[in-house]
């Protein structure tokens, strides 16, 4: 597997790019060409070009969940590409609207506009993508470190009651290779541990390698600390905290296990 940074919050220097607090990761496996969400704006069409990608052939567009950090980009997208034909594989919460502060933060359609536009699948189930990435769908809680934290409302478009968003359609991919998974995340409201024990479940492999995203870690907290905990405890040696990674967090982890750099055009070989 080969993963491009399309989109991170980091450029580096000398390598001019385009950044936004947004994710947007390219993967090929094989034949196939994946998205993992598709930022704010669209910078990632931008980056695509400068790094010669070319987002006609991505074959399969996956939602990490429905925050517009990870969705506006559709917009842009779907004026650029022929959209009818791309899969688009979310979590069936992912597309309803949302607030946080009376400030909308959902999506840029919802899910009966996106459904006329391109082949939509929504699925709280495992989902696989290509022979070797798997979209893990809900996220089950397996600690008691990692709670789901109320992040606004989210409105049920059948009903129109508002809920609190306790963005249960949060999700990730997971890729299988020889060495065993490594794990590429949104945000990761659902719980980064919580996350890598149930890609290890789906796959039956207990092997983790690594994990490049968003962590949703902010402060120095005992959940910090029980994260870099499992971390060390499961041997999880290639962590790409990004995006959603306080610097202060960034460094408690490294403090326990050297980290790597993330920014726009980053590129991840995976055998």
């Amino acid at each position: 597997m080969k993963l491009v940074v399309l989109v991170d919050n980091n450029t580096f220097i000398d390598r001019y790019y385009y950044g936004e607090p947004a994710v947007c990761y390219y993967l090929e496996d094989g034949k196939d060409n994946v998205l993992l969400d598709v930022g704010y704006s669209d910078i990632f069409i931008k980056n695509a070009q400068l790094l010669d990608i070319d987002l006609s052939a991505v074959t399969t567009i996956a939602i990490s969940h429905g925050h517009n950090d990870h969705t506006r980009g559709l917009q842009y997208l779907s004026q650029s590409i022929n959209f009818a034909q791309t899969k688009i594989v979310a979590h069936p919460d992912a597309f309803k609207p949302r607030f946080y502060d009376n400030q909308p933060v959902g999506a840029p359609f919802n899910e009966q506009t996106l459904s006329r536009m391109c082949l939509l699948k929504l699925s709280k189930k495992p989902v696989k993508i290509t022979e070797k990435i798997t979209f893990l769908g809900e996220i089950p809680s397996s600690n008691q470190f990692e709670m789901r934290q109320n992040l606004g409302n989210i409105i049920d478009e059948q009903t129109k009651q508002s809920q609190i968003d306790y963005v249960m359609d949060d999700t990730a991919l997971v890729y299988q290779g020889k060495a065993g998974l490594f794990i590429i995340t949104g945000c990761s409201h659902s719980g980064i541990c919580n996350i890598v024990e149930y890609a290890k479940q789906v796959c039956g492999d207990d092997r983790v390698i690594g994990i490049i995203g968003g962590f949703h870690l902010m402060d120095i907290s005992p959940q910090l600390s029980d994260t870099i905990a499992y971390f060390k405890a499961h041997n999880i040696t290639m962590l790409y905290p990004c995006h959603c990674v306080s610097f202060a967090a960034k460094v408690e982890i490294n403090k326990a296990i050297p980290i790597f750099d993330v920014g726009v055009g980053l590129t991840i070989e995976i055998d």
